[in-house]
C-alpha cells in the first residue's frame, strides 16, 4: 500500500518535471533562434552601411584616433588655458542646466495628467484610455532633435525650441513610467474618498499622489539626467547652451582644440556630480535612507 502511495505522488512531479524540461528546451530554442535572427541582422546591416559610406569603413578605421589625438595634443599645449576657459563655459553650462530643468518640470506635470488619465481602475475617462496612451507612444517616437529642428525652423534659434522638444519627449516617456508606478498603486484610499463623494481630482491627489510621489519624483530626477545630455546635444542644431558653444569650437578645428576639451571636461564633470546627486536622493526616497 506504501508504494501505492509513493508511486502515486511520485508521477505528478514526474510530470511537473517533465513539462518544466519542455518549457526550458522551448525557450533555449526561441533563444537561439532570436541570436541567429540578430546575428544576420547585424552583419548584413554593416555590409549595407559599408557599401553606403562615402569613404569605406574598412579604409578609413586606421584613423580613428587620428581626430582625438590632434584635439588632445593641442589641448595639452595649452593647457594652462582650461581653468579660464571653465569659468568662460560656465553660463552656457548654466543655461543647459535651465534647459534641462524647465523642461524637465514641464514634461513632468505632463506625465503626472496624462499617466493618471492612462490608467486601469484610476482614468476619469475610462473608454478614452487608449488615446492617452497611443498619444503617449506618439511624444516618445518623436526624437527631441526632430522636434527641435521644426521648432528652430518656425521660431528661429534659441533655448525655447530646445526647451519644447524636450519637454513634449520628456512628457510621453515619463508618462508611461508614471501610469506604470500608479497601476500598483492600493485602491483602497481611492474608493473610500470616492464613497464619500470626492471630487476626481481629490481621490488622485489625496488617495494616489502621496503612495507614488517617491517613484515618480526618483524618475523625475533619473529622466533630470538625461535631459542634460539631451538639452547639450540639441545645441549642435542651434538651440542655445554650451552645446552650441562646443559646435562652434569644433567649425574652427585646429586653434581651439582646448576650448573642445574645456567644454567636454565641464560638461563631463557636470554630469557625473549631477547623476551621484541625483542617485543618492533617488536610493532615499526609494528605500527611506
Amino acid at each position: 500500500m506504501t508504494d501505492l502511495t509513493a508511486a502515486g505522488a511520485s508521477r505528478p512531479v514526474d510530470a511537473t518535471r517533465d513539462h518544466y524540461m519542455v518549457l526550458t528546451r522551448r525557450k533555449r530554442m526561441y533563444g537561439g533562434i532570436l541570436i541567429v535572427i540578430f546575428i544576420v541582422l547585424m552583419a548584413s546591416g554593416f555590409r549595407l552601411a559599408d557599401a553606403r559610406n562615402a569613404g569605406g569603413f574598412w579604409d578609413g578605421i586606421h584613423m580613428f584616433f587620428d581626430f582625438p589625438s590632434e584635439v588632445v595634443a593641442e589641448a595639452w599645449e595649452k593647457r594652462a588655458n582650461l581653468p579660464e576657459l571653465f569659468w568662460q563655459f560656465v553660463p552656457s553650462l548654466i543655461e543647459t542646466l535651465n534647459i534641462a530643468a524647465v523642461s524637465t518640470l514641464l514634461g513632468a506635470l505632463v506625465a503626472m495628467v496624462v499617466s493618471l488619465l492612462s490608467t486601469r481602475g484610476l482614468a476619469r475617462f475610462p473608454r478614452l484610455i487608449p488615446v492617452f496612451r497611443r498619444m503617449m507612444d506618439g511624444m516618445r517616437a518623436i526624437p527631441e532633435i526632430v522636434i527641435a529642428l521644426i521648432l528652430i525652423f518656425l521660431l528661429g534659434g534659441g533655448p525655447v525650441p530646445a526647451m519644447i522638444a524636450i519637454a513634449f519627449h520628456t512628457g510621453g516617456a515619463l508618462g508611461k513610467l508614471f501610469s506604470e508606478v500608479a497601476e500598483n498603486a492600493d485602491l483602497k484610499p481611492v474608493e473610500g474618498l470616492r464613497s464619500v463623494g470626492a471630487t476626481w481630482f481629490q481621490q488622485m491627489y489625496l488617495g494616489v499622489l502621496p503612495q507614488v510621489a517617491p517613484n515618480w519624483l526618483s524618475y523625475g530626477l533619473m529622466r533630470f539626467e538625461i535631459n542634460i545630455r539631451a538639452s547639450a546635444i540639441l545645441g549642435f542644431v542651434g538651440s542655445g547652451g554650451i552645446g552650441y558653444d562646443l559646435k562652434i569650437a569644433m567649425q574652427w578645428g585646429t586653434g581651439r582644440y582646448d576650448e573642445v576639451v574645456a567644454i567636454f571636461l565641464l560638461l563631463f564633470a557636470t554630469i557625473v556630480i549631477v547623476d551621484q546627486t541625483s542617485s543618492h536622493y533617488r536610493n532615499r526616497l526609494v528605500r527611506g535612507h
